[in-house]
């Protein structure tokens, strides 16, 4: 199995979205955690099989190939890391009506990490190179729910605030944008959209 080319972490462009809670959807404010995109930070053409044999590594459990759900969602008991490797999409994470919300185009070579309590889904899939396609994964250990906004699910939001952050990157292992300080990601500002 070929190993994951990874961007160095000097040079990688990365995106980080902390986004408020609205209409029971409670995003990054329990925990303030952002939200990172990860641009280009493998070949486009990486397949499915290597990110999957790379994740465990760093302590996920790969679990499905699949796009996005087309409806907001969001997981009250897990992280989720996303990495593309077919297609071109346009994302929204936040919430619809959520005048914070971000709309973010990913593809084949980016992944997502969305801390638990953020809402996502698909707005479109733009075909480009086949179907949008990603393999979704989970820290080892954690089986995730489906979290819609709902009335009636307060007790799914607490949990969100319970939910322990990531121990290694999802994909540079010890060092890496998720485990550094605010501080650090502030001094890499020329790339990073915080």
């Amino acid at each position: 199995m070929p190993s994951l080319n990874l961007t160095p972490l000097a040079s990688l462009r990365l995106s980080t979205h902390l986004i408020p809670s609205h209409a029971n959807i409670p995003n990054t404010a329990p925990h303030a955690n952002p939200l990172f995109i990860y641009h280009s930070v493998y070949p486009p053409s990486t397949s499915a099989l290597t990110l999957e044999s790379h994740l465990p590594s760093n302590g996920l459990a790969p679990q499905w190939r699949y796009t996005m759900y087309s409806t907001t969602h969001y997981h009250s008991t897990t992280h989720e890391v996303l990495c593309v490797y077919q297609g071109r999409a346009k994302l929204l994470f936040g919430g619809e009506q959520n005048p914070g919300k971000v709309e973010a185009e990913v593809k084949a070579g980016d992944a997502v990490v969305v801390p638990a309590g953020v809402g996502h889904r698909l707005l479109e899939d733009y075909g480009d190179g086949g179907a949008f396609m990603m393999v979704g994964s989970y820290p080892e250990g954690c089986n995730w729910d489906m979290c819609y906004g709902k009335a009636g699910e307060g007790d799914k939001v607490k949990a969100v605030e319970r939910v322990p952050w990531l121990k290694k990157d999802p994909l540079y292992g010890d060092d890496g944008p998720v485990l550094w300080s605010k501080e650090k990601l502030e001094e890499s500002k020329g790339k990073t959209q915080l």
